[in-house]
């Protein structure tokens, strides 16, 4: 990952006590960030305390070097905190969600929710089909947490309304697995997407092509598996089908359509923001600026038609987030020039050491099972890192231990309901609902589902992408 002015220097020779005990420090972060519930405090809070906490050690033990950093050939004074963080990532981030939040407003997402519901005819086995398939398509667009609520929320009144009560625990978790597989298919589907994917140099469209037919392979035994577990069958008599077509046809999708002006405004500036973040590598002065230019400048084309109430669209920012992702790079820049990356690389060596292909493998179990028991964010940005610096891996895009980190930093948070913000959003709503489920109930449930995405990853990981 290069931030604008990242040090490139090379970390000197630091006392091997210094490096235990700012590994010790990582190790706190990470495990705090995993109890981040239980401690009541926002993870932008407990990254904060550690950056400003590891920001003075390390002044304190001489490691940090001087605030000069070089932009355009000239060397700038800054604080040595501020080249540390990766703005592009931060813009990519604040402008998606300022444009997602903004084209919400239009309708168009909870129209073709309800187009869909209405298209299965309140069959079950089709009505999970579309409404996989909009989970999946939805994550990639949106975020995982978004894509749940909107899907989520859907279901319960397309279940309730067919008298499916009985369905609705298996419905609720086939599509919190799956946001975890669809926040896959795109470079900005998800945070450690956007992180391994611009230090590993990946185009959007590069992304998309090698990630979509893993995608789609498995979409579709995750909803095959999730039918059989669950019991999810078509009806099978015509008074059966008549009853479900009649309680779906109640639905009305132009309901969430205030105007259709901003309907149509939405659905085509969707469409040429894909087209943008896809081509933004190859076109020409964008490619200079970034993806992240490319997300802010559309999230403020779109605030224009609220210019004179913008600032309730801040509120859709992640602004937790943020601060999160700015003390998390702070603290991993330290963690760099405190050697510790570089003892952990000489674990993450001796992966590597195994070959493409039984290091990749284990690469990418390693990265789940760490995904599954805290935030998949910090693993795949310290992993990036590491990765970055390796003199083979770091200059290759194609190498197979980038995507390693990739599938298992998003599919471990499948393992355990606190892997992913998307599944303790499909844990909420079905206790909201009445429906009791423990943490160990859970693991059993989805133990089968990130097995089969998991292996289904390596294999085409090791069968395709080499």
């Amino acid at each position: 990952m290069v931030a604008i002015g990242t040090l490139q220097e090379a970390a000197s020779a630091v006392p091997l006590a210094v490096t235990l005990l700012f590994f010790g420090l990582l190790v706190l972060l990470v495990t705090l960030l995993a109890l981040e519930e239980q401690l009541r405090a926002k993870k932008s809070v407990i990254a904060g305390v550690f950056a400003i906490g590891c920001l003075l050690l390390g002044e304190a033990l001489e490691i940090l070097p001087p605030g000069t950093v070089t932009i355009g050939g000239e060397s700038i004074d800054l604080p040595v905190y501020i080249p540390a963080i990766d703005w592009n990532v931060l813009a990519i981030i604040m402008g998606s969600s300022l444009f997602v939040d903004i084209i919400s407003k239009s309708g168009l997402f909870t129209w073709i929710a309800i187009v869909l519901t209405k298209k299965s005819r309140g069959d079950p086995v089709a009505l999970l089909v579309y409404y996989g398939v909009m989970t999946v398509v939805f994550s990639a667009v949106l975020n995982n947490v978004t894509a749940m609520i909107i899907v989520g929320s859907l279901t319960v009144v397309s279940l309730k309304r067919l008298g499916r009560d009985d369905l609705l625990l298996g419905f609720l978790l086939i599509e919190g697995f799956l946001t975890n597989v669809g926040g896959l298919l795109t470079l900005i589907s998800s945070v450690p997407n956007i992180i391994v994917g611009t230090a590993a140099d990946i185009s959007f469209l590069t992304f998309f092509l090698k990630a979509g037919p893993y995608v789609l392979v498995a979409m579709i035994a995750s909803l095959w598996l999730g039918g059989r577990l669950f019991g999810i069958e078509r009806l099978t008599t015509d008074e059966e089908r008549d009853t479900a077509r009649n309680l779906v046809d109640g639905f009305d999708e132009n309901d969430s359509i205030e105007s259709s002006w901003a309907f149509w405004l939405g659905a085509v500036m969707l469409v040429l923001f894909i087209v943008a973040i896809a081509t933004a590598s190859v076109t020409p002065y964008i490619r200079e600026l970034g993806m992240g230019y490319v997300a802010m400048g559309f999230g403020i084309i779109m605030l224009v038609r609220y210019k004179s109430v913008a600032d309730k669209f801040y509120q859709a920012i992640d602004w937790d987030l943020l601060g999160f992702f700015a003390g998390l790079f702070v603290v991993l820049n330290v963690m760099e020039h405190a050697a510790v990356l570089e003892l952990a690389g000489g674990g993450l060596a001796r992966i590597v050491a195994l070959g493409e292909t039984v290091g990749s493998a284990l690469l990418l179990v390693t990265a789940a099972l760490a995904s599954s028991v805290t935030d998949n964010i910090p693993i795949a940005a310290m992993l990036a890192k590491i990765l970055s610096g390796h003199p083979e891996i770091g200059g290759d895009p194609a190498s197979p231990f980038w995507w390693a980190v990739i599938f298992g930093a998003n599919l471990g948070g499948n393992l355990t309901p606190i892997g992913s913000a998307s599944t303790l959003v499909a844990i909420t709503i079905i206790h909201k609902h009445g429906l009791a489920i423990s943490f160990g109930g859970f693991v059993k449930k989805a133990l089968p589902f990130a097995a089969l995405q998991i292996v289904l990853a390596t294999v085409y990981m090791l069968a395709v992408l080499r």
